[in-house]
């Protein structure tokens, strides 16, 4: 249970960093840096022209030299890297290559700069080919291993984590990694049937299965797992992948973020951080190898066919008159991106009803609106106050459309409906946004402070530039608090510490934020030019070109914003943020800004001392720091094999989460309640309606809404004894 915890925390930092949600945008950029491009040409003799593949690694070695804020020496050094980090990509657990692949593979160890520019590639090929021949062994292994029985009383113990393990030097070590390993999952299925068995012994129905039949039943569920993790690197882990996994591990080695899109995966992006795509209407959701409809859109194509319906099974995907492709090995991501696609053409999805016939249903796509990933807000009643509360998940803009969404109107337009409320006082959640346009966190801080610098950009020239708010209109002047943690990245944090740097509001929550100081833009490759600032059919390179800070000089980068006001998370000893990463950036810093302070009325001091004063009264937030620290030491462990031993273990551990899941939970409720005028909003989609009411739900049982929202009570007390004493001070002189 434990390990289901973090795998899925680690896919959730995966979907966070990898996907999307990080900033690609800047407010400007230099076409000098890129007049090179123009003349590349294409290098190689034209009887003998490069393939695809040759083309985008020249391409993207030829963006790093010309362009990359901080481009590392393309050399045998840099391959070695590459080299290294593309094995670990393809086999993260060691138990697919063997030791004598690498040796064999070596030879390509100091190449990988000759392929970047302009030589034959041949490093993925070789690796891919070797890779898709060890898999076919890995699932053969994993057949026979779960061919036969366990034995959980032999005492035995089990290492999960790759980064400690060596390359198999054996086909016989190997096949006992796999066993060890595929005998942990059997043990947490098997133990899992045997708590239910005990639960649920003499209830009317329940079948009580013997030892043996739990652990067959086990192992079929394990198998289950295993077929169809097979499966997608059968189906869906093609030579196209393969590549793309390559280009990214010589993106990243350069820095973290500079990343290489597939056509594909870049229309993704874009409709992520736009909050439109073109489409069908259908939430899909991954359900024991299946995809799933999870729910219909009112109004979408999906919904007007009635043909559609929640529970279908999409077992293959067709564009127009194609040949539909099969769905075996998709995850949701992969069936998304063939669903979405141009509006107006048709796509024909197989289905699967739930009474077990197949259907081909034909849908014509059209414009799906992300409404719900848009800033919201909800009122907050505290002590007498009306605190307003704004959610902002991303700092998303629709580049594509004139009136298309943007966050920093969104959010003006949230603010305005709070002032129109008569809030007291104002919480910025931005917890867990990984950032966006940062043309839009600009004009976002301009709403809360008057004309003045927000941030500062550095390029690889190493001239800096101010961006700044020339508005001098303030469109809110009370207390403000901004609500972070440690997946409040980037945009998020030049937000954070703009506001920290000018006084004009306090942040609260984890002790830093992620640390990502750098900006992308993304980088069409094309054949003809050499760069294009469309999507190409090539690819996008989202391409790492200026590093930014603080006004008050100091970077982001690896430090992050530190809090003015902490509240310990159950994140704080998982090792997610920017300084984490062995190939970040280095923090520095320039020099400070020109701007003049707010002129606030709170006590930050005061402030901390009487939210020190809550948590010492209150021993939550001790016992949230001491089990995650806990649990943070169980993940960096071996793990017994042994069933009593194993008991034991998870019993501590699924003692210490259910804690934790009550602890992250408020006893009582704060006052939470929808704007008068949006109880109703999604009034016409009731499964809208019901996660809208979900949401605010949930704030109410939200512990660190309830300890920032008690923060900006204290700020409004401070401002009201001010104002009571200017209010008081002419009549002392009366006298």
């Amino acid at each position: 249970m434990f390990l289901r915890y973090f795998w899925i925390m680690s896919g959730l930092l995966k979907y966070l960093f990898n996907m999307k949600r990080l900033p690609i945008l800047i407010m400007m950029l230099v076409a000098g840096s890129f007049l090179a491009f123009k003349t590349m040409g294409r290098g190689t003799n034209p009887t003998n022209p490069p393939s695809k593949y040759e083309e985008i690694l020249r391409l993207v070695g030829k963006m790093f030299q010309e362009a990359h804020y901080s481009p590392q020496d393309i050399n045998d050094a840099f391959s070695k890297k590459v080299f290294k980090k593309f094995l670990k990509d393809l086999d993260p657990e060691k138990n697919i290559f063997l030791l004598s692949d690498f040796n064999l593979l070596k030879k390509h160890e100091s190449r990988v700069d000759d392929e970047i520019k302009g030589a034959p590639v041949e490093f993925f090929m070789a690796a891919g080919k070797t890779f898709n021949t060890r898999v076919e062994e890995a699932a053969a292994i994993c057949n026979e291993i779960l061919a036969t029985p366990f034995d959980f009383t032999i005492n035995e113990e089990v290492e999960l984590d790759g980064d400690k393990l060596e390359t198999p030097a054996s086909a016989a070590e190997r096949k006992d990694r796999w066993r060890k390993k595929i005998k942990f999952l059997a043990l947490e299925r098997y133990t899992d049937l045997l708590d239910t068995r005990e639960k649920n012994k003499g209830k009317e129905g329940f079948v009580v299965k013997s030892d043996e039949e739990l652990e067959k039943e086990a192992r079929e569920k394990v198998k289950r797992l295993t077929d169809r993790t097979f499966d997608r690197f059968r189906h869906k882990f093609n030579d196209d992948d393969k590549f793309s996994m390559y280009v990214n591990a010589i993106t990243t080695t350069m820095d973290p973020h500079s990343e290489f899109f597939p056509p594909v995966d870049k229309r993704y992006f874009d409709e992520e951080m736009s909050g439109r795509f073109f489409g069908i209407g259908a939430s899909l959701q991954y359900d024991d190898g299946n995809i799933k409809v999870s729910s219909i859109l009112t109004g979408s194509p999906a919904w007007k066919s009635g043909e559609l319906q929640t529970g279908d099974i999409i077992v293959k995907v067709g564009q127009g008159n194609d040949e539909p492709v099969d769905l075996t090995g998709y995850v949701v991501t992969d069936a998304v991106k063939v669903i979405r696609g141009k509006k107006g053409t048709e796509v024909k999805l197989t289905v699967k009803k739930q009474d077990g016939s197949l259907k081909i249903i034909s849908l014509i796509r059209d414009e799906i609106v992300q409404d719900e990933t848009f800033a919201r807000s909800a009122i907050v009643k505290e002590g007498g106050s009306r605190i307003g509360y704004i959610y902002l998940p991303e700092f998303y803009a629709d580049f594509d459309r004139p009136n298309g969404n943007r966050s920093f109107v969104d959010v003006a337009k949230e603010v305005q409906k709070l002032k129109e409320e008569n809030v007291d006082g104002i919480v910025l959640d931005l917890r867990n946004n990984g950032g966006g346009s940062l043309y839009d966190v600009v004009q976002m801080a301009g709403l809360f402070i008057e004309d003045g610098p927000i941030v500062q950009v550095k390029d690889r020239e190493n001239k800096p530039t101010v961006l700044k708010d020339k508005d001098r209109n303030v469109l809110y002047t009370g207390p403000l608090a901004v609500m972070v943690n440690e997946f409040s990245a980037s945009a998020s944090e030049i937000f954070a510490a703009a506001i920290q740097d000018y006084g004009r509001g306090v942040v609260v929550g984890s002790t830093s934020t992620y640390g990502k100081g750098t900006v992308q833009r993304n980088i069409g490759l094309d054949t003809e030019t050499g760069f294009s600032m469309t999507n190409s059919d090539l690819g996008t390179v989202k391409l790492t070109l200026q590093k930014f800070y603080r006004i008050n000089g100091g970077s982001t980068q690896l430090k992050g914003v530190s809090s003015d006001i902490v509240l310990p998370d159950n994140l704080e000893y998982l090792k997610v943020r920017e300084k984490d990463d062995e190939d970040a950036l280095p923090w520095d810093e320039i020099n400070k800004a020109s701007y003049i302070n707010w002129q606030s009325s709170f006590d930050l001091k005061a402030l901390q001392q009487l939210s020190q004063q809550r948590l010492e009264t209150d021993n939550t937030f001790q016992l949230i720091r001491e089990n995650t620290e806990w649990l943070s030491k169980q993940n960096d462990r071996h793990y017994s094999l042994q069933i009593d031993q194993y008991k034991n273990e998870q019993k501590a551990i699924r003692s210490t989460i259910k804690q934790l899941e009550t602890l992250l939970k408020l006893k009582g409720e704060i006052d939470v309640a929808a704007l008068p005028k949006e109880v109703n909003r999604w009034e016409n989609d009731k499964s809208k309606q019901e996660r809208f009411e979900a949401w605010i739900k949930n704030l109410r049982k939200d512990i660190y809404l309830d300890q920032t929202v008690k923060v900006v009570n204290d700020m409004i007390n401070q401002q009201n004894l001010v104002k009571s004493k200017t209010t008081e001070e002419p009549k002392k002189k009366a006298f």
